[in-house]
């Protein structure tokens, strides 16, 4: 019989930390409790911090396919008790990387895009909220798109992506994988987390 994930991933508390650069400093978080889902999804994910997973699409169109040309790979290279960064790598491009921050009621995801340079994308720190205050499960957490990024997108002529909701899913040991849902879209992203690769150069603008 499987051992209850929320209770295995609560007794890896306290959480590892390592050194976080951030753009700003993460949300204030005041009270999380440690036995809610959003905080048990976070305490899984951070236990991978340090390493990094190859992974591969499972569910995309024609245009994802060419922007995911090669084998994208996930390291998870930042975390502190509230915040933790990772980088998505795809060949050369390393302008991406999603931002999970805690926040009271659960938890926030945003997307840093970076040119080579490492300025801001025009289409930067896009994401959302979890939703109903983080009471998704210890191993899925979905994230609509937030007020700031549909403003973000319609300036960008972008109607379709007001609709957007991302989803983070974390199997210890298993599968760490990267979604996005809206009416005419749907992508996914699976990374192997049983096979850790070694870890890519940092994210443009993080050196």
């Amino acid at each position: 019989m499987r051992t209850p994930l929320l209770p295995l991933v609560l007794s890896l508390f306290p959480i590892l930390l390592c050194g976080c650069e951030r753009r700003d400093d993460p949300p204030a978080v005041t009270s999380v409790p440690v036995s809610t889902p959003a905080d048990a999804f976070f305490a899984a994910l951070s236990t991978l911090c340090g390493q990094a997973y190859a992974g591969a699409l499972t569910v995309s169109d024609a245009r994802d396919r060419e922007t995911f040309a090669g084998t994208p790979v996930a390291h998870v290279r930042e975390c502190s008790d509230a915040e933790i960064r990772i980088p998505l790598h795809v060949g050369e491009d390393r302008s991406r990387t999603w931002v999970v921050s805690r926040v009271d009621g659960g938890l926030r995801l945003k997307h840093d895009h970076r040119h080579r340079d490492g300025s801001e994308d025009r289409l930067t720190w896009y994401g959302g909220d979890s939703l109903d205050g983080g009471s998704g499960t210890a191993t899925r957490q979905a994230f609509p798109a937030d007020a700031e990024s549909k403003a973000l997108f319609l300036q960008a002529g972008l109607t379709a992506s007001v609709d957007n909701i991302w989803a983070l899913e974390v199997e210890p040991g298993e599968r760490l994988a990267y979604e996005l849902r809206r009416p005419d879209r749907h992508f996914r992203i699976e990374f192997d987390l049983s096979r850790p690769v070694d870890a890519p150069p940092p994210p443009w603008g993080h050196d």
